[in-house]
């Protein structure tokens, strides 16, 4: 088995979305090309940002059709990175909300793609 991940979206400029990315994330920008770029975000799974106009085979998704999950510690954590990313201007798509799998909200990256921020409930067995 491969020893780490890649979570990769299709953008528009890889240049500029790493440097979305690295702001928003905190995390750094450790490849980048005209065409791609890649940031860590957390053992041993990496953020690919691969440019739409070269992608082979050619991507047939368009953005919003999958999102980026991120889970926090609590509710207090979602409300304070909602106030944080909402000043930073990024589009919200969902205000925090409380859903059968814990609080959320969503916001869109500057290509549209979905950022959801969660607390997940505890389990509940049947």
């Amino acid at each position: 088995m491969p020893d780490f991940s890649f979570l990769i979206l299709y953008v528009d400029k890889p240049p500029n979305s790493a440097a979305f990315y690295a702001g928003l994330l905190g995390r750094p920008i450790i490849e980048q090309s005209p065409t791609f770029a890649m940031l860590p975000l957390r053992d041993g799974v990496m953020l690919g940002l691969w440019s739409r106009h070269t992608v082979e085979p050619v991507a047939a998704g368009a953005p919003g059709a999958n999102e980026v999950a991120f889970t926090v510690a609590d509710a207090g954590e979602v409300e304070k990175l909602h106030d944080d990313w909402k000043a930073r201007g990024l589009p919200i798509a969902q205000a925090p909300t409380r859903m059968d799998f814990g609080t959320t909200f969503v916001a869109l990256d500057p290509d549209g793609h979905r950022l959801r921020v969660f607390v997940p409930e505890p389990a509940t067995t049947p």
